[in-house]
């Protein structure tokens, strides 16, 4: 990349590493693979990234050959993974669940970030298990400062959006937790019902969505990896 030197070698995890290697840049290929392509919904993925660095990085990769650039029927640009940017698939997944078999769970559940944790849970929900009506469900993560506690799901038609501000529905579901327990859950490091016998999660609201929570809520797509290290 153009602000930082080369490793000056022919190899071709060199010649790669100088591509994908660049602070961010692994992250915003991330949020690709997982089907984003628009560039507010990239700054949700990766929201400790400031705007200016995210715009800088998709150009880089654009000239790379990894990322294409559209305009959909509304006119908005879209950013798309080419045929070599899509060839990162089995990397960047294997970075993740490396990362899951082999890094501690202590040191990953250092990294909260309620932001990005409430945009994977988003868009890794299974519907099905929920009734067949519009569902509100509300997380509060009553340790957090007030701007950041309350976080909506709204389940509608399959489609699921997530609000930062009250979309002043009807509640169905209230979970209280600290936000630790929901990472470690989404995460596989544990289970609902093992915290809720616990006493670290508490739901409120249709018993029936409450009982089907482990089921509806899904998990990283990384939970599944069996863990190498404790």
């Amino acid at each position: 990349m153009e602000d930082r030197g080369g490793y000056g070698q022919f190899c071709p995890v060199s010649m790669a590493s100088e591509i994908v290697c660049s602070r961010w840049t692994t992250l915003v290929v991330r949020e690709l693979l997982c089907g984003t392509t628009r560039f507010n919904e990239l700054r949700r993925g990766v929201p400790r990234m400031s705007p200016a660095l995210l715009s800088k990085r998709l150009k880089e990769l654009e000239r790379a050959g990894i990322v294409r650039t559209v305009r959909n029927a509304s006119g908005i640009t879209e950013y798309h993974l080419s045929e070599a940017g899509e060839d990162l698939r089995p990397i960047i997944l294997g970075l993740g669940f490396w990362g899951q078999r082999w890094v501690e769970s202590q040191l990953s559940l250092k990294n909260l970030d309620p932001s990005l944790l409430m945009w994977d849970m988003r868009r890794n929900l299974n519907p099905e298990p929920l009734p067949p009506k519009r569902c509100t469900i509300q997380f509060q993560y009553p340790e957090l400062p007030r701007a950041k506690q309350n976080w909506w799901l709204v389940v509608d038609s399959g489609t699921v959006d997530l609000c930062g501000f009250d979309p002043g529905f009807e509640i169905d579901l209230l979970i209280r937790t600290s936000l630790r327990t929901m990472t470690a859950i989404w995460m596989g490091l544990t289970v609902v019902r093992r915290e809720i016998e616990g006493g670290n999660l508490e739901l409120d609201g249709d018993p029936k969505i409450a009982r089907a929570i482990q089921h509806w809520l899904g998990l990283s797509m990384f939970a599944h990896e069996p863990r190498r290290v404790s």
